[in-house]
């Protein structure tokens, strides 16, 4: 696999078409391993779903979507405006065509593949972070357990069963119930309603928008450059040398070529013979204050809400949009995670909202990302983790970039094949 790239002693250059979590990641561990980097993105460092998401370090709950009750729940959400899972009515072809393919993997067969296809990364994720953290990424991660709040013990059978099915393919998770006084005492912003609770140890949570851009900042530091306002229109291969052009003519060449686009994989990867699709599952952010501080990640598993402590805030995620990646906020998806969220926790001033933002998950139907080299040596992709690109970035990143300097690929990324 791409020994045109690798006839000396592997690849000395390598441009990353992407400024999120994943491209950036990729970028910093090629460098580690002596590659010069240039990083270009149409808009900027983290101006997508690497800026407005939970923040959550989570690999107990990367769990894959596509599991058969999501289809029953996603028939039921049609006809609910308000529900956290909104497909709009459209007459775009190709969003039918996926969410068909979607439905088509919602069996445990394919859902257990791609949850074992997950397991590497989840077990090495916060092992990448801490390698980022020790060599130079100035931006904290803390670590806290996340809380699932319920209305009723018999409301939390359903994530049980799912912690369950994941220790089941291997993945580790120490979980625990809380109820009564131990409840109230841990975390007093569970409401009147809040009778039971899971404790999921061992997690951690970030600033996503902070990492991400102390992550830039440190291949700066090693010699890379990270270029902002440059829209990729156009990649070809010219004399073993990857091409990128840019909506206003310029070109940048180097050995390889990585795609890391997020939602918008689609456009860059589709020439390249990558024919697994990858939609756009936009989600929603804002922040509020909280009368008392929050100490860690609080999950809302029945408005499918995620908090998280924010700059001395709460940030509250929510909803799977399938809109275009670059349509418009919806205030109304807003407002739905406000309704679904208010009466499961006190001391929030839901009406102080600040920070409104949406932004594009990659979603691929058969839950698994697209992580490894294309038809072509010398082009690579990395992308379509879902909710879970924030928590497997860094880990994506660094097996990318030991395919890409030793030619051999990493058993972690076989299930990965874009190619697939």
């Amino acid at each position: 696999m791409g020994t045109g790239t690798r006839g000396s002693g592997g690849p000395r250059s390598a441009v990353i078409v992407g400024a999120g979590m994943v491209g950036l990641s990729t970028a910093w561990f090629l460098q580690e391993r002596g590659v010069e980097v240039t990083v270009v993105d149409r808009a900027g460092v983290a101006a997508g779903a690497s800026h407005g998401n939970a923040g959550w370090l989570s690999p107990g709950l990367a769990i894959p979507l596509n599991e058969p009750s999501v289809l029953r729940y996603g028939l039921r959400s049609l006809a609910d405006p308000k529900a956290p899972l909104h497909v709009p009515v459209t007459v775009d072809p190709d969003l039918w065509r996926f969410l068909l393919r979607f439905a088509a993997h919602c069996t445990w067969g394919s859902w257990r593949r791609a949850a074992h296809a997950g397991l590497p990364l989840n077990q090495a994720a916060l092992d990448a972070f801490d390698e980022l953290a020790e060599n130079g990424v100035r931006a904290e991660t803390h670590r806290a357990p996340v809380t699932a709040l319920f209305r009723d013990r018999s409301d939390a059978t359903h994530l049980l069963q799912e912690l369950r099915r994941m220790r089941e393919v291997g993945q580790h998770i120490d979980y625990t119930g809380l109820e009564g006084p131990d409840l109230r005492e841990r975390l007093p912003q569970a409401s009147g309603q809040i009778t039971a609770a899971v404790r999921l140890d061992g997690q951690r949570y970030v600033d996503p928008g902070a990492f991400t851009r102390s992550l830039a900042d440190s291949v700066r530091d090693r010699g890379g450059v990270v270029l902002d306002g440059f829209e990729v229109i156009e990649t070809h291969r010219s004399a073993d040398q990857s091409v990128v052009r840019s909506s206003s003519a310029e070109t940048i060449s180097a050995d390889v070529l990585v795609l890391a686009t997020g939602a918008w994989l689609d456009r860059l990867s589709r020439q390249w013979g990558v024919r697994v699709p990858v939609r756009a599952g936009r989600g929603y952010s804002f922040t509020v204050p909280t009368s008392d501080p929050v100490t860690g990640p609080i999950y809302l598993p029945e408005a499918r809400v995620a908090c998280t402590p924010y700059r001395g805030s709460l940030r509250v995620a929510g909803t799977m949009e399938f809109q275009p990646p670059d349509a418009a906020l919806d205030q109304a998806r807003i407002e739905a995670i406000v309704d679904s969220a208010r009466p499961l926790l006190t001391g929030v001033d839901w009406d102080r909202r600040t920070d409104e933002w949406v932004g594009p998950r990659p979603v691929t139907p058969d839950g698994r990302a697209l992580v490894g080299e294309v038809g072509v040596p010398g082009v690579y992709v990395a992308g379509g983790h879902g909710m879970w690109g924030l928590t497997q970035g860094p880990v994506t990143g660094r097996l990318l970039a030991e395919l890409i300097t030793t030619g051999r690929r990493p058993d972690p990324l076989r299930e990965l094949d874009p190619l697939r």
